[in-house]
């Protein structure tokens, strides 16, 4: 039984602002492996003032140095890839060798895309007399289920990290363990504080509040059509 308690806000692992537990179970053997702390709105707002900073510098950093990042991140997270495939097996229920070769790939798969397209992107066009200069949107708030966890947290931050935002993410409850490793491996990267944001909790808590959020430019949510809907009613007001 391992304890996470804290959250990865501003570059370092951080107490819940109001102390709440929640146990992982294993689906193989319906035994908690892992206690993780419950968030609320308090912690989204040190989260969100933490990406918020963070995005007026890590905004202006250059097509190389992004490339750079999400290459440095590849390389730590090969060196924790049999880690990742474990924790995702114990913890969503998905046999070893499927973690190892399709749950714990994808995430490379994903950054390895998001380099390839940075790497030509173009990030100013002239259309007649017309200059669109495409910019980073700001700071991302992102909600990813259990069924396929490292896969869709790669799929929403390899792009945000590519286009010059920052991050607020929120894994699922159920399955919070690979994103808290990949936390880790972020820091050990030396992804810039405040670039990268962990917060755990459930949708009403922690999801609402993101969704809500002034400070928070973008939603990026994938579960059930329940929580989607909620997460739009959220987000309308400050049009993300």
């Amino acid at each position: 039984m391992q304890d996470h308690l804290n959250f990865y806000i501003d570059g370092a692992w951080v107490p819940p602002v109001k102390p709440a537990t929640r146990e992982v179970i294993n689906p193989a053997t319906e035994k908690p492996i892992a206690r993780i702390s419950m968030g609320s709105a308090a912690d989204v707002d040190k989260a969100v003032s933490a990406a918020r900073r963070a995005f007026e510098t890590f905004s202006r950093t250059t097509r190389e140095e992004r490339i750079a990042l999400l290459q440095k991140i590849m390389g730590v997270y090969q060196t924790k890839y049999e880690e990742m495939a474990k924790t995702i097996s114990s913890e969503m229920g998905a046999p070893i060798w499927l973690s190892k070769a399709a749950q714990a790939a994808m995430f490379m798969a994903h950054f390895g895309q998001a380099v390839e397209v940075l790497k030509t992107f173009e990030f100013e066009e002239k259309r007649g007399k017309t200059q669109i200069l495409r910019e980073p949107v700001g700071v991302c708030g992102l909600i990813t289920p259990w069924n396929w966890p490292i896969n869709q947290i790669a799929c929403k931050i390899a792009p945000a990290l590519a286009a010059g935002c920052t991050i607020v993410l929120k894994p699922t409850e159920v399955a919070p363990l690979n994103a808290i490793l990949l936390a880790q491996i972020m820091h050990e990267a030396g992804v810039p504080k405040g670039v990268f944001n962990l917060i755990n909790g459930d949708g009403p808590s922690v999801g609402a509040a993101m969704a809500s959020h002034p400070g928070i430019d973008m939603m990026s949510f994938t579960g059930s059509t329940r929580a989607g809907i909620q997460v739009a009613i959220n987000a309308a007001p400050t049009v993300k």
